[in-house]
């Protein structure tokens, strides 16, 4: 299944913090065919480092989906019955508008003269989005992590819109650890000299600040039990220590490996941005009170977390739960035993699969009979 990339592009959008960007473009990708009434659409919202590309092969480069062993024929998200719909979110770099976009007041890249953003503005793109395709009413919106706040605030901010959501190891709000380490990559990002106060688009970028920004969250994402399992402490091509500062473990090579890799890719200013945008999340608005922000919600989810996930531990999606059980809503809940950490929802999806599946389908059958 070989997917090109799509592009729209709109006069502008108005954010929530009170800034105007126009105009905006939003790459997109889609796979799977719209049924004649438009009722088999589902939005798959990415996390924080991911892009468009959720499935198939890409005709760019040639590399699967980040999500491909959960979207295609016959899998989770079954694209012989669903139109799957995926887009970079506002603030990236992977073809949506974000800091890397020339800024058409100064023919410059935005860089920090890009306007700060939130998921709510995020979900607001994709709705315009969804709008330009002509869908009227999409079956589903699921994602992890970042992915899974988007789902949750498409629920809330567009209640008669979508019929179910499947928020994935995330949270409602960020905890003070989250926003913690969040802080360490903004850090590490702005004390490299090469981030020029975020204007180095025509000069060196600020590489070395952006590998470890990488590097601790790579950490964050893996369990103490799967890297004891996959490095333990075992030496990289050596016996003994070297009694240096170079590489002597395992697990130091994959983590500067994960780093590098990772600044091929990805842009300094949108990790800022979007880091940014996850900690300024609060589905209640401040309000904390999550009873009142779902009382108008007529949404089925599916609230999926991990045992081993320290990032985002179960107890943030228990805390959904609760408040949605509380109120009567039509949600089902599962705590699926994994070691993977908190890339369990990308890697350990055999059960994962077998849930969301029947989830969809039951969803369907209400959809037809309504």
């Amino acid at each position: 299944m070989i997917i090109e990339p799509q592009c729209a592009r709109f006069e502008s959008i108005a954010l929530e913090g009170g800034a105007t960007l126009s105009p905006v473009e939003v790459q997109y990708e889609t796979c799977g065919y719209l049924n004649a009434d438009r009722s088999n659409a589902i939005l798959i919202t990415h996390a924080f480092t991911g892009d468009a590309h959720a499935a198939g092969i890409s005709h760019e480069t040639g590399k699967p989906g980040w999500w491909d062993n959960m979207i295609g024929p016959g899998k989770a998200f079954d694209t012989d019955r669903y139109f799957i719909i995926c887009s970079n979110v506002l603030g990236g770099c992977q073809g949506t508008t974000g800091p890397s976009s020339i800024n058409p007041a100064t023919g410059r890249p935005y860089a920090m003269a890009f306007p700060v953003i939130t998921i709510r503005d995020m979900v607001r793109l994709q709705k315009m989005l969804i709008d330009h395709l002509g869908i009227e009413k999409l079956l589903c919106v699921s994602g992890g992590s970042m992915g899974g706040m988007q789902a949750l605030e498409w629920a809330v901010s567009y209640p008669d819109f979508v019929r179910c959501v499947i928020p994935i190891a995330t949270t409602w709000r960020h905890s003070a650890q989250q926003i913690a380490f969040n802080e360490v990559g903004r850090q590490a990002i702005m004390a490299d000299p090469d981030w020029c106060e975020g204007e180095y688009y025509d000069k060196k970028p600020p590489a070395r600040g952006l590998a470890v920004a990488r590097m601790v969250g790579h950490i964050t994402y893996m369990s103490d039990e799967s890297m004891r399992e996959k490095f333990g402490r075992k030496l990289r091509e050596k016996e003994k220590f070297g009694f240096d500062f170079g590489i002597d473990f395992e697990v130091e090579s994959y983590l500067r490996y994960r780093g590098n890799q990772f600044v091929s890719r990805f842009d300094a200013n949108s990790y800022l941005y979007i880091t940014k945008a996850e900690d300024y999340f609060d589905l209640t608005n401040g309000t904390g009170k999550l009873n009142e922000t779902f009382r108008t919600v007529d949404t089925r989810f599916l609230v999926i977390s991990f045992t081993s996930d320290w990032l985002y531990p179960s107890y943030q999606s228990q805390d959904i739960v609760r408040v949605l059980r509380r109120i009567n809503g039509d949600v089902a809940y599962c705590d699926l035993q994994s070691n993977y950490g908190h890339d369990a929802f990308l890697v350990d999806i055999a059960e994962q699969s077998e849930i969301v599946r029947g989830f969809l389908d039951s969803t369907a059958r209400l959809a037809q009979a309504a």
